[in-house]
C-alpha cells in the first residue's frame, strides 16, 4: 500500500506551476476552464469506454505485453484495471496537460492528443489512478479551493458558478491496482451517471477491439456479473468473442508511411507520426460476408461521426478535427482515402466468392458525406479493375468486372450450361436481380437470350450439353429463341428449331440419314424440358409414323425409281434410301399400311434390277405361285431374307393380293374397272342423277393369275372391305372383286355368275352348281334365284339365251313367270330375240304365241309361251305374236241367258269374289263353238259364253271380275253347289 502522503509524481510541483501561471495571467485559468469543458461537453461527451480502452492499448503496446482491460461497475463505481506499462512522472503530466500527450513518440499508440482522459469527465468529478508506481488523483473540489484561495482567481470562479479545470491540478494518493494489472481508473460516479455507464457497459462490443490493436480482451463486470469480450487475431481474420458468442471476421490490412510533404499542413507533434495502418473488416456467417447493417461510421482509429454507406468496419488513421468527431480534409486524408480504398479491395477479393459479397460494391448514391462519396469511388474505381468475380463453370478462377457478364434471367441451370460459351460468365447466385445496382456499378455487362443464341451458335458441343441447355432456356421468350441452333442426328445444325423433327424413343434416328430429313439428334431431345421449349418453337414431335408421313420422305420414295434411271443429283443411293424407309416403316407398324405410296418405293429385284416395291412379289410367297410367270418383279432374295416381312408386305412387296382404294372410281387402277362401273351403273333406277361414291377398295393383279384354286383361298382371306358391296344411294352393288371374280372363268374354268349356288333350287336345270370351297362360294355368291340373275343385264340377257336351250329344264313354277321377269329386268335394253323360246319344263320351240288371252287357247295351233301376266312386253323381247293377233272368231249359236246370281253355286263364287252377289249375264250352250272349232268358254262385250261346266264357269267368271288368280276357287263352287255351307265354313277358317 502506497503512503497517502508521498508524491512521488511531483505532483505538487505540477500544481504550483499551474496555480502560478493561473495567478500571473488569469486569463489562462479562463482558457484551460474553457478548453475541458469543450472536450467534456464536445468531442469526448460519450468516448469514457473508449477512451479506457484505447489508454489501455497504448498502455500494453508500450509495455509490448497482450491488452487486458477490466471494466467494473460497482455501486456508484467505475473502475478500470488494465495490464501494460504503469502510470510515470510523464504520464501524469499528460494527465494533467491539455494537448501535451507524451504518445507523440509512440508510433503503435492509439491516442494522439492528450486530451483523451478528459471522457471521464462526462461521469466523475474525482478520477484516480492508480498504479504500482504511484497513484494521482483529480478532483473538482480540491481544485476550487486552491483556485479560490488565489483572490485574482476567486472571482473568475464565482463567475463560473464554480466550475473549474479538473485535470490541471493532480493530488498524490495512496492505493495499488488489483493483482494482475499495471493501472487502474477509479472513477466515482456522479449522481445520475451510473445508469448511463451501465448502459453504456451493456453496448459494448468486441468489434471495439479491431481498432485497438494492442489490446486483446475486456472483461466487463456490473454488480458482480462478468462478461468477456475478447479477440484472436489470424492472418486475414480475427475471432471475436463476446459472452457465450462467437463471430469470425475477415480481415484485411494495410500500412505505409505518409511522407513529409503530405503532413506539412498538419500540426507540429503529428507530423511525427507518419506511419498509418488501416484496417477493413467483415463478419463472416457460415464463411459467408455478412454485411454491417447501415449506418455505419468511419473509425480512426475509434468511432467519428463520419457517416460511412458501407457495410463494413474501416480503420484508419485519419486526421480529426478540432472536434474531434470529424474527419478534416486535406492531403493526408485523401492518400489515406486511397490507402482503404485499397484495404477495401483487399478485403473483398479475399473474401470467399459468395454473391454476399457484392452487398459492399459501393453505392455512390447513397454516400453520406464528402468523405464517404470519395471513399466509395476510389473503392469502386479498385473494385472494377480487381480479378475478384467468379467465372461460372471455373471454381478457382476470378476475373475483373469489366471482364464480367451477367446472365438477365440467371436460372441456375441456364448458367451451369452455358458456362464457358459465354464469356465471362458469373455464377447464377451473382447474377440474380437484387444485385442489380452492384453489378451496373462494377460495369459488369449484361446479356439476354438473344445474344445468348447467338453465342451459342456455332458451338461445338455434345449432345448431352445442348439437351442441358434446351432444358435451361425453357420458359424463355419465344420470339428471342427463334434462331436458337439444333444439331442434327446426320451431323448437321439447324439454324432455328422452327421444323425440327423431335425423335421419339422407338425412331431409328441412325438409320434414317438417306432421308435428308431435320432429325435433332436424339440425346439433344431427351429431357422433357428441352421437347418441350423446341416444340413452342416450331419443332415436331417425330413418331416413326409422323416421320414416315413426312412429304420429304413421300418425295424421295416417289422419286426413287427416277433417281436410279437418272442419277438424280444429290440422291440418296437406292440401297441406303430403301433401307432407311423400310427401317422407318418397321418402326411405324400398323400405320404404315395406310400410305399407299410406300409402293412406289424402288427395292432390288431377282434378276439384279429395281422396280417399285408394289410390282413385286415375295419369292416362294403364295402369290408367287399363283401369278403367271414373269408377270409380276420378284424380290431379291438377299433383301427379302434380312428385311423385316411386316416391312416389306407394308411398302406393297407383294405375298398376296393387294388392294386398291380410292375416292374416285376414275382413280382406281384395276383391270376391267369400266366395265365394272357400266354394271354396277345398270343396276341403279334409270333417270336418277350420279351416285354419290364411297371410299372404293379393288384388288389387283387378278388378270396375271394362271391357278384359281389357290389363287381364291388367297383371295378369301381378305379383309372384308375387299368382298363387300358398295352402296351407291342406298342401292347395293357388288364391289370391284366380286364383280371381276364372277365375270371370270375362276371356278373350274367358268364364271361365277353362269353357275349357280348349290342351294340354288330355283335355277335347277338352267344352271350348274358351282364346285368349289363353302367359303370360296360364300364370298363369291353364285346366283341362287332368278333374281339373282336378273340383277345384272349380262345375267338376265344369259338367262334368256339358256330359257332357249333344248338342253335345259326349267322348273314349271319358274316357267310361268320367268319371261316376264326377264321382260321387266330388260326394259328399255337392246336385245336380240332368242331362237327358241321356252314353252314347257323340257320342251323349246322355234315358232310360238304369247299366250294373252286364255280362252284364245284351244284355237292356237302352235306353242305358247306363258306370258306371267305380261304378255305383251315378253312378246316384245321375244318378238313373238299374241295369241290375239293369230286368232280370231265369234259365238254364233244361241244358248240359254240366266243372270250369273241365279246360277248354283252363286253365292258361294260371289263370298269368294267378295260380292254381295254376282252382277252380270252368262249364256250356257250346250256345245260351245268359236270358228268350228270347240271352246268351252268365250267372253262377249256384255256376256259371258260357256259349255255350262263348272271350270267353264269359274273361268268366265274369275276373267270377267279380274281374279284370274280365283278361277278354280269359282269352278269348285259351282261344280258342288250343295256343298257351299261346309265349303264357306272352310273359306271363314283362313279369314
Amino acid at each position: 500500500m502506497q503512503n497517502a502522503e508521498e508524491d512521488r509524481f511531483g505532483t505538487a510541483a505540477i500544481r504550483r506551476r499551474v496555480l502560478a501561471a493561473w495567478t500571473g495571467d488569469p486569463a489562462r485559468f479562463r482558457e484551460d476552464a474553457n478548453a475541458e469543458e469543450d472536450l467534456v461537453r464536445g468531442g469526448y461527451r460519450d468516448r469514457l469506454l473508449v477512451e479506457l480502452a484505447q489508454n489501455a492499448a497504448d498502455a500494453a503496446a508500450r509495455a509490448g505485453v497482450p491488452g487486458h482491460l477490466r471494466l467494473e461497475l460497482r455501486g456508484a463505481t467505475l473502475r478500470a484495471a488494465n495490464t501494460g506499462a504503469p502510470l510515470d512522472a510523464a504520464g501524469v503530466q499528460g494527465l494533467a496537460t491539455l494537448r501535451a500527450s507524451v504518445k507523440r513518440d509512440e508510433p503503435a499508440g492509439v491516442g494522439r492528443f492528450g486530451v483523451g482522459f478528459a471522457a471521464v469527465l462526462a461521469v466523475t468529478d474525482e478520477p484516480v489512478v492508480l498504479s504500482a508506481t504511484g497513484g494521482v488523483r483529480f478532483g473538482a473540489d480540491p481544485t476550487r479551493a486552491a483556485v479560490t484561495a488565489v483572490p485574482a482567481l476567486a472571482a473568475e470562479v464565482a463567475r463560473r458558478d464554480g466550475a473549474v479545470p479538473v485535470l490541471r491540478l493532480p493530488w498524490p494518493v495512496g492505493g495499488t491496482p488489483p493483482e494482475g494489472f499495471a493501472t487502474e481508473v477509479v472513477l466515482p460516479l456522479r449522481a445520475g451517471a451510473v445508469p448511463v455507464v451501465a448502459s453504456a457497459l451493456a453496448a459494448l462490443r468486441a468489434d471495439l477491439l479491431l481498432a485497438l490493436p494492442g489490446l486483446t480482451a475486456i472483461d466487463v463486470l456490473v454488480d458482480g456479473v462478468r462478461r468477456e469480450l475478447a479477440i484472436e487475431r489470424r492472418p486475414g481474420a480475427a475471432r471475436l468473442l463476446d459472452g457465450p458468442s462467437a463471430t469470425t471476421w475477415a480481415v484485411a490490412q494495410r500500412s505505409g508511411e505518409l511522407t513529409a510533404e503530405l503532413l506539412l499542413d498538419r500540426p507540429v507533434e503529428e507530423r511525427a507520426r507518419r506511419g498509418w495502418t488501416v484496417t477493413a473488416a467483415v463478419p463472416l456467417d457460415d464463411g459467408r460476408p455478412a454485411p454491417l447493417p447501415p449506418g455505419q461510421v468511419v473509425h480512426a482509429p475509434t468511432p467519428s461521426d463520419e457517416p460511412f454507406s458501407l457495410p463494413l468496419r474501416l480503420i484508419a488513421p485519419f486526421p480529426l478535427g478540432p472536434d474531434r468527431r470529424h474527419v478534416a480534409p486535406g492531403p493526408v486524408t485523401d492518400a489515406l482515402v486511397s490507402a482503404a480504398a485499397g484495404t477495401v479491395a483487399d478485403l473483398v477479393s479475399g473474401l470467399p466468392a459468395d454473391p454476399a459479397a457484392l452487398a459492399l460494391v459501393p453505392r455512390v448514391d447513397l454516400a453520406g458525406a464528402e468523405l464517404d462519396a470519395a471513399l466509395c469511388h476510389a473503392v469502386l474505381d479498385r473494385l472494377r479493375t480487381r480479378a475478384w468475380l467468379p467465372v461460372a463453370g471455373d471454381p478457382g478462377a476470378r476475373q475483373s468486372p469489366d471482364r464480367a457478364t451477367a446472365l438477365e434471367d440467371p436460372v441456375e441451370e441456364r448458367v451451369a450450361a452455358l458456362a464457358g460459351v459465354v464469356p465471362g460468365l458469373l455464377p447464377a447466385g451473382w447474377s440474380q436481380r437484387s444485385d442489380v445496382r452492384a453489378r451496373t456499378a462494377l460495369g459488369v455487362r449484361r446479356t439476354g437470350i438473344a445474344e445468348v443464341v447467338e453465342a451459342v451458335r456455332g458451338v461445338d458441343r455434345p449432345a448431352s450439353w445442348w439437351a442441358a441447355l434446351y432444358a435451361a432456356l425453357d420458359g424463355a421468350d419465344r420470339e428471342e429463341l427463334a434462331a436458337l441452333p439444333v444439331p442434327l442426328a446426320d451431323g448437321r445444325t439447324a439454324h432455328g428449331p422452327a421444323g425440327v423433327l423431335l425423335p421419339d424413343a422407338g425412331l431409328p434416328v441412325s438409320r434414317l440419314a438417306p432421308l435428308g430429313l431435320p432429325l435433332a439428334e436424339p440425346q439433344s431431345v431427351t429431357p422433357p424440358a428441352a421437347r418441350r421449349l423446341l416444340e413452342r418453337l416450331g419443332a415436331r414431335p417425330a413418331t416413326a409414323a409422323a416421320v414416315l408421313a413426312d412429304p420429304a420422305v413421300r418425295a424421295a420414295v416417289e422419286n426413287s425409281m427416277d433417281a436410279v434411271d437418272d442419277a438424280l443429283h444429290g440422291a440418296p443411293e437406292p440401297e441406303e434410301l430403301a433401307e432407311a424407309v423400310l427401317a422407318l416403316v418397321t418402326a411405324a407398324r400398323p400405320e404404315a399400311r395406310e400410305l399407299p405410296w410406300l409402293a412406289e418405293l424402288a427395292l432390288p429385284d431377282a434378276d439384279g434390277g429395281w422396280a417399285p416395291a408394289g410390282e413385286l412379289v415375295l419369292p416362294g410367297s403364295p402369290l408367287a405361285v399363283v401369278l403367271a410367270e414373269g408377270s409380276l418383279g420378284v424380290l431379291d432374295g438377299d433383301t427379302a431374307a434380312t428385311a423385316d416381312p411386316e416391312a416389306l408386305r407394308a411398302v406393297g412387296v407383294l405375298d398376296t393380293f393387294a388392294l386398291v382404294r380410292a375416292d374416285d372410281p376414275d382413280d382406281l387402277d384395276v383391270d376391267g374397272v369400266d366395265r365394272w362401273l357400266d354394271d354396277v351403273l345398270d343396276r341403279l333406277p334409270p333417270g336418277g342423277p350420279p351416285p354419290g361414291w364411297p371410299v372404293l377398295t379393288a384388288v389387283r393383279d387378278l388378270e396375271l393369275v394362271t391357278d384359281w384354286t389357290p389363287a381364291l383361298r388367297l383371295l378369301a382371306a381378305l379383309p372384308a372391305e375387299a368382298w363387300a358391296d358398295v352402296d351407291l344411294d342406298g342401292v347395293a352393288v357388288p364391289g370391284y372383286l366380286r364383280w371381276w371374280l364372277s365375270t371370270h372363268p375362276v371356278v373350274e374354268g367358268q364364271r361365277p355368275d353362269r353357275l349357280r349356288s348349290p342351294d340354288g333350287a330355283e335355277l335347277q336345270g338352267l344352271y350348274e352348281a358351282a364346285a368349289a370351297d363353302p367359303e370360296v362360294l360364300a364370298l363369291l355368291r353364285p346366283p341362287a334365284t332368278v333374281a339373282d340373275v336378273l340383277a345384272d343385264v349380262d345375267g338376265a340377257v344369259d338367262l334368256l339365251g339358256r330359257l332357249g336351250d333344248p338342253g335345259r329344264t326349267v322348273r314349271p313354277d319358274v316357267l310361268r313367270t320367268v319371261y316376264a321377269r326377264l321382260a321387266r329386268a330388260l326394259d328399255g335394253i337392246d336385245v336380240d330375240p332368242p331362237d327358241r323360246v321356252r314353252v314347257a319344263p323340257e320342251r323349246v320351240a322355234s315358232d310360238a304365241v304369247v299366250l294373252d288371252a286364255p280362252w284364245l287357247q284351244p284355237l292356237v295351233r302352235v306353242p305358247v309361251v306363258p306370258a306371267g301376266g305380261a304378255a305383251g312386253a315378253v312378246a316384245d323381247l321375244l318378238d313373238l305374236p299374241l295369241a290375239s293377233e293369230r286368232v280370231h272368231g265369234a259365238v254364233t249359236a244361241r244358248g240359254q241367258r240366266r243372270p250369273w246370281a241365279e246360277l248354283p253355286g252363286a253365292a258361294l263364287a260371289a263370298a269368294r269374289l267378295g260380292l254381295e252377289a254376282l252382277p252380270g249375264t252368262v249364256e250356257l250352250h250346250d256345245r260351245l263353238e268359236v270358228g268350228g272349232q270347240p271352246v268351252a268358254w268365250w267372253p262377249a262385250r256384255d256376256v259371258d259364253h260357256v259349255d255350262g261346266t263348272p271350270e267353264a264357269l269359274g273361268r268366265a267368271l274369275a276373267w270377267r271380275a279380274g281374279a284370274w288368280s280365283s278361277r278354280q276357287a269359282l269352278a269348285e263352287a259351282f261344280a258342288v253347289p250343295d256343298r257351299a255351307p261346309d265349303l264357306a265354313a272352310e273359306d271363314a277358317i283362313g279369314e
